[in-house]
């Protein structure tokens, strides 16, 4: 893990944003039932033991269960999968 890319994304975490298809998309690929995604991803991006690494224009971002991917010019998360375990 890089911790410039960690603590880039987490300086700007308040840019996090994301449009309604990406909504309804993250919430069916991680069998989501919550009302607020943006801060259900936020939770995670910030969790201790989550990765995030930059490459090219989107930030990946590991967790226990997921990865989500962010584009790091727009701050957009525009999808988020369930880990294969």
């Amino acid at each position: 893990m890089n911790d410039n890319n960690k603590s880039e994304l987490i300086l700007n975490i308040d840019k996090l944003h994301t449009n309604d298809l990406g909504v309804e998309r993250i919430k069916r690929n991680l069998c989501l039932d919550v009302d607020d995604v943006i801060r259900w991803c936020k939770e995670k991006i910030k969790e201790s033991d989550s990765s995030i690494i930059r490459k090219g224009k989107n930030w990946y971002v590991g967790t226990a269960d997921c990865k989500i991917t962010v584009n790091a010019h727009s701050y957009t998360i525009f999808t988020a999968h369930k880990l294969k375990k």
